[in-house]
């Protein structure tokens, strides 16, 4: 995500390219942004799969 971001950033306003990704392939600042939203398509899933399980063991745990 921050990938992604820094990216768009660097390549918008600073007219560089900037971070790991942009040393091994050429993207534009769409792909970027891309980049950004899938890390935080990962991050919120991640989230949401760790309240679900913290829920479901909470649960678990109250019945008798």
């Amino acid at each position: 995500m921050i990938q992604g971001a820094v990216g768009f950033i660097a390549d918008v306003f600073f007219d560089k390219n900037v971070g790991i990704l942009s040393h091994w392939f050429d993207l534009s600042p769409a792909a970027h942004l891309g980049v950004f939203v899938l890390g935080a398509g990962l991050a919120v899933w991640g989230d949401v799969d760790k309240k679900r399980k913290q829920r479901r063991v909470g649960a678990g745990a109250a019945r008798p």
